[in-house]
């Protein structure tokens, strides 16, 4: 398995691994913060780190969901189930992420806001993991097609 098909999954999944990993720094730097009591300074990395889930990983989902899935159930419908599941997940990252919004609103800085942004990144691991499987079983089927 090799061309553009293949190149294509493996860019997608280091656009992921680069966004998650900068989620797990600013997550890492949020709790130093917390820890040592640095109000100001956590608030501000909360606040930071909201924006990146909401710029990287949400407006990369919602890409996915108005392209790649609907692609994804044309080419091969049996993908169905699949493709809802990865929705799902992107709704529980939408809803973690509007969580701390509303406790970042009511002037909260507490550990609470940390386990959200952990959670986010727990669940994004688990949904890329799947949304590469996905990808993979996709272009398995492509292949197969051009060689029929």
């Amino acid at each position: 398995m090799s061309g553009p098909a293949l190149r294509k999954v493996d860019s997608h999944s280091s656009i992921h691994e680069a966004a998650l990993e900068e989620a797990r720094e600013l997550t890492e730097l949020f709790a130093r913060a917390l820890e040592l009591g640095e109000r100001e300074g956590a608030l501000e990395l909360a606040y930071i780190t909201v924006e990146h889930w909401e710029t990287r990983t949400l407006q990369h989902a919602l890409s996915e969901e108005e392209g790649l899935y609907i692609e994804a159930i044309n080419m091969k419908p049996e993908l169905h189930p699949v493709i809802i599941s990865l929705t799902r997940d992107h709704q529980l990252l939408r809803e973690l992420v509007q969580e701390i919004k509303n406790l970042l609103a009511g002037g909260e800085v507490t550990k609470e806001i940390l386990y959200r942004f952990q959670a986010l990144i727990v669940l994004d691991q688990l949904h890329n993991r799947d949304e590469m499987d996905m990808l993979e079983k996709e272009i398995e089927g492509v292949v197969h097609h051009e060689h029929h």
